[in-house]
């Protein structure tokens, strides 16, 4: 009896042996030995810092559903203080050329040197390929010197042994097995980066390999961000893109959940559907989709199998517009709160109005006269409740009506809406003078409702200048 109590306590004791070696060679978040295999190309590339880990989440906090993964830090200088915004994105080599430099390129230079200092980039090399990822680090630390030397831009990898399974995988969708192992292993390099940046940033932004940036972005976003931290109603995500798994912000709290929702899910569908559920998973109904886009899509070729890929995100545009200040007045019947500045103002709102009859108007007054270059109104959603038929006027000489509102005494016809759109550029080439009003007037009525979606104006530099027209 004794002897068969002994032989249990041996077999208990080299189970707890076992489990101990397994614990410490897998748990610790960086790995002490490179792959011998990788040794003598990486030993001048690679070197290891330990992950800043967010404490806000309460996954972090109990170490609950652990995710086991050694980092490998090939470029950088980690910060020991989180920035505002931390942007992810992760590359693999391409059969068709490569978007990452001049992705990076648009990050930095479409950024001032006071938004640069609030940020910090997270590139994932993901491509097992170690000539592949030796030249492009190479090529990193040659155009971003300064970047990763202020801890602005950091290059990190994952080794092959962190990555489960990605071939033999269920088809769902009914993708081939090549897209099935392309989208599942996509699935965990986001998973891995969105690990990784938890707590290197008070917001994480997602974007891919290959996009360009509208010009100050991290100050637009924080402006959304604060719009909706105002309006103090639950949100998971906010989008700055329509397409793909771009431009997606999220709290960096929540970033250790959607990590492991990544992992979890990794072979069930693609990134950007597993983002939706994860939203809705979090009590956000509804996208908050922010417009203009910040960021486009430029690349031709996929990196799956460098197919063609045309996606475009139609509502970006290169430069965070921001209109003059001015009041909008409008008698056409606003549908509940869709009130006419919201064609005026940045951000994802719009003037929604019933049936406009002949002679309806959408007025803007600016707060100062303008020398107006150029004008852009685009109208309806979707295909649907576009405007038919309206002229765009500029006017001079404010006055007040009779229904308390403002507008001009004078307009000048500058054109007509064609299929719902109207822009002109050179507007101060035939009227050099200051203006004082914007008018979209109503020339036939229609039965649809309408949708105004933007008004944007440019004007000359240092404009109000001269008088207004005479």
């Amino acid at each position: 009896m004794r002897r068969h109590s002994k032989k249990k306590y041996a077999v208990l004791l080299l189970l707890l042996l076992a489990g101990g070696i397994y614990l410490v060679r897998h748990t610790h978040p960086i790995n002490t030995a490179l792959d011998k295999s990788e040794e003598p190309l990486l030993i001048n590339l690679t070197w290891k810092a330990e992950r800043l880990v967010s404490m806000e989440s309460w996954v972090e906090q109990g170490d609950y559903l652990p995710l086991n993964v050694t980092y490998q830090l090939l470029a950088g200088v980690p910060s020991t203080q989180a920035r505002y915004l931390c942007i992810g994105l992760s590359s693999v080599q391409r059969k068709k050329g490569s978007y990452l430099i001049p992705t990076l390129v648009s990050l930095f230079s479409q950024s001032s040197p006071e938004e640069r200092s609030s940020l910090v980039v997270v590139v994932l090399l993901a491509d097992f390929d170690v000539s592949w990822r030796m030249t492009t680090v190479t090529k990193i630390k040659s155009e971003f010197s300064s970047a990763l030397d202020q801890g602005h831009l950091l290059v990190i990898h994952v080794p092959e042994e962190c990555y489960p399974p990605t071939a033999g995988l269920k088809r769902n969708y009914n993708d081939s097995p090549e897209r099935v192992s392309y989208r599942s292993k996509q699935n965990l390099d986001y998973a891995f980066l969105v690990h990784y940046s938890s707590g290197l940033g008070r917001y994480y932004l997602q974007l891919e390999d290959d996009v360009s940036s509208a010009k100050n972005f991290p100050t637009a976003i924080k402006k959304c961000v604060e719009e909706q931290e105002g309006k103090k109603t639950t949100w998971a995500t906010l989008e700055f893109s329509t397409l793909g798994y771009i431009g997606k912000l999220y709290k960096s709290a929540h970033l250790p959940l959607l990590a492991r929702f990544l992992f979890l899910f990794y072979q069930e569908m693609p990134c950007d559907w597993l983002m939706s559920h994860f939203r809705l998973l979090l009590t956000q109904k509804e996208p908050i989709h922010f417009k203009p886009s910040l960021f486009q899509h430029m690349g031709t070729f996929s990196s799956f199998q460098g197919t063609h890929n045309k996606l475009k995100d139609k509502d970006f545009e290169d430069s965070v517009y921001s209109n003059p200040p001015a009041e909008v007045f409008s008698d056409m019947s606003t549908y509940k709160k869709h009130f006419p500045k919201m064609a005026w103002d940045a951000g994802e709102g719009f003037f929604w109005g019933r049936s406009p009859e002949k002679g309806n108007y959408l007025t803007v007054v600016f707060t100062d006269p303008r020398v107006v270059t150029g004008i852009t109104v685009e109208t309806g959603s979707e295909g649907k409740d576009i405007l038919g038929s309206a002229q765009v006027q500029i006017g001079h000489g404010v006055i007040t009506t009779s229904q308390e509102e403002k507008t001009c005494k004078g307009f000048h016809i500058l054109g007509s809406l064609k299929n719902g759109r109207f822009a002109m550029q050179g507007v101060d080439k035939k009227y050099g003078s200051a203006s004082s009003c914007l008018r979209i007037q109503v020339t036939a009525g229609q039965k649809d409702w309408v949708v105004i979606r933007k008004i944007r104006i440019s004007t000359k530099p240092g404009s109000p200048p001269q008088q207004a027209l005479m």
